[in-house]
């Protein structure tokens, strides 16, 4: 198996689709076709929607309500809920006991939210992970591979920055989000930096919004990680940079004591079409960046991952689900650590 693809279920699940939009469209259903993911059916509160995917994609069944669809499904199959995440919980609270789901992020909007879709998942017993999808982009599982190899010695310093032109108004929802950029973007990469770097001892942070889109609750964010004195992690993200691509940026920087790996996102670049990816590392002592082929990139192929890790939890080829509720529960708390910080504001400057 080559190290930028996920370990595979050994018999896919079938699934059941709950939310037909955008992300469906352009990310779960082609990384699905990809990986041979059979869909099963599909409901949306928009009946038209489901019915135009449905026929796009060649999925059999369009139900009429929630209540069919969860009647209709087939034993063992995978509950993939895409859905804004006010109306995750309604959704868990029909599910039957002992259900496999997979749930779009972010786990809720607040830590309170999150606390309630984990306690829900804990009470029937779920086999429920998030789709926080960005630990198995293929420039990240061959990020991972090369630190456990030890290709870059100890892991200490993660930079993360993304300077684009987000096109908000594709998600009309934003606008009435009590928060947005942190819980609804920066969130993959606080994630991702809790992947590689475990539980930081505190955040600092800012998130604002932009002239552009003054809708929107932020569009523009700053995260410093606290790992105490010899460990570094920070977040910066800018959303509005207008004036063409030449000076658009979007990577992640991973120094470790004996080398260094860059990756570029491309996908956040000129998005939905997006930019090309890469993978670039360099050794102790060398002065060549090496570039490492990638086959797929963030969308749609990291879908395939989360989707994975849930069926190979429900055949019983794996025992943990990396993004599961409770780790997922745990991103979440550090999120919420990021606005309490920005809600305090900075240090008062002496007089």
């Amino acid at each position: 198996m080559r190290i930028d693809q996920p370990p595979m279920p050994e018999s896919p699940a079938p699934i059941v689709s709950i939310g037909a939009g955008g992300i469906v469209r352009n990310a779960h259903y082609p990384a699905y076709a990809m990986a041979n993911f059979p869909v099963f059916g599909v409901f949306d509160s928009d009946l038209s929607t489901a019915t135009v995917i449905a026929k796009d994609f060649g999925v059999e069944r369009v139900f009429a309500s929630l209540e069919e669809a969860i009647d209709q499904a087939p034993e063992g199959c995978v509950f993939d809920i895409a859905v804004p995440a006010y109306a995750i919980l309604p959704i868990l609270e029909q599910l039957p006991e002992g259900a496999a789901v997979l749930i779009q992020k972010p786990l809720g909007e607040t830590l309170d939210e999150a606390s309630d879709l984990r306690d829900i998942c804990r009470e029937k017993g779920l086999i429920a992970a998030v789709n926080f999808q960005l630990r198995y982009a293929p420039y990240v599982l061959v990020a991972r591979n090369l630190i456990a190899q030890g290709v870059i010695g100890d892991l200490h310093d993660i930079d993360v920055k993304v300077n684009v032109n987000t096109p908000w108004q594709l998600w009309d929802f934003l606008e009435k989000a009590p928060r947005m950029e942190i819980v609804y973007h920066s969130i993959h990469y606080v994630d991702l930096i809790r992947a590689l770097m475990g539980e930081p001892q505190g955040v600092y942070a800012k998130t604002i919004k932009h002239p552009v889109s003054p809708k929107l609750d932020s569009s523009r964010s700053a995260i410093i990680f606290d790992y105490g004195d010899w460990k570094r992690a920070s977040i910066l993200t800018y959303h509005g940079h207008a004036y063409g691509p030449q000076e658009q940026e979007s990577y992640i920087k991973l120094e470790g004591t004996q080398g260094a790996i860059k990756l570029q996102m491309g996908l956040n670049m000129d998005y939905p079409k997006g930019r090309p990816d890469y993978l670039r590392y360099i050794t102790a002592g060398s002065e060549e960046w090496i570039d490492y082929p990638l086959e797929g990139s963030w969308f749609p192929h990291a879908f395939i991952g989360p989707m994975a890790s849930v069926m190979r939890a429900l055949e019983g080829t794996d025992h943990v689900m990396q993004t599961d509720t409770e780790d997922a529960f745990k991103t979440m708390a550090v999120v919420e650590a990021a606005y309490a910080s920005s809600a305090r504001g900075g240090e008062p400057v002496p007089e």
